[in-house]
């Protein structure tokens, strides 16, 4: 009986994350009505941004966001909220980087939608040219995370599971994360954007809730990234998880390594000093740990982009007040504090819960659906979030 209990919790668990990856009809709508836009409509379809503000796009004198993503409604809303909370929306310039199934929609909502004061600029991978290093780099990169997520995936089929606090610790592997091009190109940031000083990065699944303006003038020490390390939680409470639940530390390589109990900086909204990246070779020390985990039999971490970036930056991690970033909504239960959730600069549906899934917590899924423009012809069409 106990193994049938333990089974039935365990398909449950698998079915609840499998539904985390689906797309909504509502949001393949939304991509099909704006591409359809595109082809018919030539404002849809006109310059993004309009050329009197195209020397924007590499004024270090301006507030600069970057997004990688490939959800047209996300982006759209990480735009709205960081204009809405703004005390100066005139200096912010958007810079968001697609896939090429993506460009056309996501080109067509914003060269449409009006953003108040903000510059917007949209671009399709397939836009770059590339030089031929990076190209090799990036293709490496996409290779060795499929390989990591085929291993892991295998080994999840098989009978002999760990089954851990009434989930499965593997199910992560799961993630289409974990093979998204979107989600390893960060690593590029550098490359993608060499005319820009100062950055900060923002994931498609947050919501800013305050103005950001002090993030480019904060001072990171020489730093790379600026990040959340410490926690509102209190003294030895990780605003995320510890390196024990990313590493294996029955490796010898990562024993020697690194310390188990050292809390993981937040990924998600991050300060980045690009010219202080370029000085460094974190992108180099990247690829020479995936290699190395490669060789290992993917024995040194659990699939993600975040396990390599954390050692790849250790020693240029500036960590910035807790209060700038509140990650961590989007698991199965929200143990945040609702006046933590009102209070932080910026909240993260971090997990397979995200806000536009039916899946979506209630308690935290309003924060994000407020911001939803529901007089939008596009939103009424595809009836979002209805």
């Amino acid at each position: 009986m106990e193994r049938k209990i333990q089974s039935a919790r365990r398909h449950e668990a698998i079915y609840w994350h499998l539904a985390s990856h689906g797309v909504p009809k509502s949001l393949h709508c939304l991509c099909l009505k704006l591409a359809e836009e595109y082809a018919v409509n030539a404002m849809a379809r006109s310059r993004l941004p309009s050329p009197e503000f195209v020397y924007r796009l590499t004024d270090s004198s301006f507030h600069h966001v970057v997004l990688l993503t490939d959800n047209v409604l996300a982006a759209s809303l990480v735009v709205s909220s960081t204009v809405k909370n703004s005390a100066n929306p005139e200096k912010l310039v958007f810079h968001i980087v697609t896939d090429k199934k993506t460009y056309t929609p996501m080109h067509a909502w914003f060269a449409v939608t009006f953003i108040s004061s903000a510059v917007v600029e949209v671009k399709g991978l397939h836009q770059y040219d590339w030089s031929r290093e990076v190209n090799v780099g990036v293709r490496e990169i996409m290779e060795i995370h499929r390989l990591i997520w085929r291993h892991n995936y295998n080994n999840f089929k098989k009978d002999n599971y760990e089954y851990v606090g009434g989930r499965e610790r593997d199910l992560e592997v799961l993630s289409p994360s974990c093979l998204s091009l979107m989600n390893h190109l960060r690593i590029y940031i550098p490359e993608l954007f060499p005319d820009l000083n100062k950055i900060v990065f923002l994931d498609d699944d947050i919501v800013v809730q305050h103005d950001l303006s002090s993030l480019w003038e904060s001072d990171l020490n020489g730093k790379v990234l600026g990040a959340v390390v410490d926690s509102w939680c209190g003294h030895g409470c990780c605003p995320g998880r510890k390196y024990k639940d990313y590493f294996n530390f029955t490796n010898k390589v990562i024993a020697s390594n690194l310390d188990h109990d050292r809390c993981g900086w937040l990924y998600g909204m991050n300060v980045f000093d690009l010219q202080a990246w370029r000085k460094t070779n974190v992108t180099t020390i990247y690829h020479q740990w995936l290699k190395l985990n490669l060789k290992s039999g993917f024995q040194l971490w659990r699939p993600g982009a975040l396990p390599p970036a954390l050692i790849a930056f250790e020693g240029h991690v500036n960590p910035i007040d807790p209060s700038w970033h509140l990650a961590g909504l989007g698991y199965q239960v929200p143990t945040v504090a609702p006046e933590l959730t009102e209070t932080a600069a910026v909240i993260h549906f971090s997990g397979p819960a995200k806000p536009w899934l039916e899946i979506g917590f209630p308690e935290v899924r309003r924060l994000w659906k407020r911001h939803v423009n529901f007089s939008n012809e596009f939103v009424r069409k595809c009836r979002i979030m209805q």
